[in-house]
């Protein structure tokens, strides 16, 4: 009788035990998709504003190299405009991301009761919110760069040679475009790297 007992016991501590890696494989699935999303969408955001920034810079130049001074003010100011509504898009969509990741660490770590879940799954939120905050950092950087790219090209119009300004303008705005991709792939790889780390601990810690 003892040992049937302790037999029963030793069942439902298993069926326990595959309940708990279950939740926390589960868990890790989803922080995963999520992080990958919010990097998707980074990226997405980043890729369109270097294409609408390149593109009107190229309209400014062509503008100016026409003389029309009145059409290229109203294109500065768009451009400020689709710049500001990038970013507030960028944004809201982080919050709303991070929010969600929040919410789900927090419902199904309760479920789990697990210190290891809950240590890998917040070391996973830090991992989120660096590679949002890197990214945004990156974005804005970006903004602050064109629109000085822009301020700069107008004045060498004004100062020397159409061909020059315009060749050296481009190669300025591909360097800085090369620069910003080649960033954003380092802190992808390094988030990547970070979660493929923490799914090899936590799957030592349940093992």
């Amino acid at each position: 009788m003892v040992v049937f007992v302790m037999l029963v016991l030793l069942l439902l501590v298993v069926a326990l035990l595959l309940f708990m890696a279950v939740i926390l494989f589960l868990l890790l699935v989803v922080v995963v998709v999520v992080v990958a999303l919010v990097v998707l969408l980074s990226l997405l955001a980043v890729v369109l504003l270097v294409v609408v920034m390149v593109v009107l810079l190229l309209v400014v130049v062509l503008l100016l190299v026409g003389g029309n001074s009145g059409i290229v003010v109203l294109v500065v100011v768009m451009l400020l405009v689709v710049v500001l509504v990038v970013l507030l898009l960028l944004l809201v969509v982080v919050v709303m991301v991070l929010v969600v990741v929040i919410v789900v660490i927090l419902l199904l770590s309760v479920v789990a009761l697990l210190v290891v879940v809950m240590v890998v799954f917040l070391l996973l939120l830090v991992v989120v919110v660096v590679v949002v905050v890197v990214v945004v950092v990156v974005v804005v950087l970006l903004v602050v760069v064109m629109v000085v790219l822009l301020l700069l090209v107008v004045v060498l119009l004004s100062m020397a040679k159409m061909v020059v300004v315009v060749v050296g303008s481009v190669v300025v705005v591909v360097v800085v475009v090369v620069v910003v991709v080649v960033v954003l792939l380092v802190v992808v790889m390094v988030a990547l790297l970070l979660i493929v780390i923490m799914l090899w601990w936590s799957w030592c810690c349940c093992c």
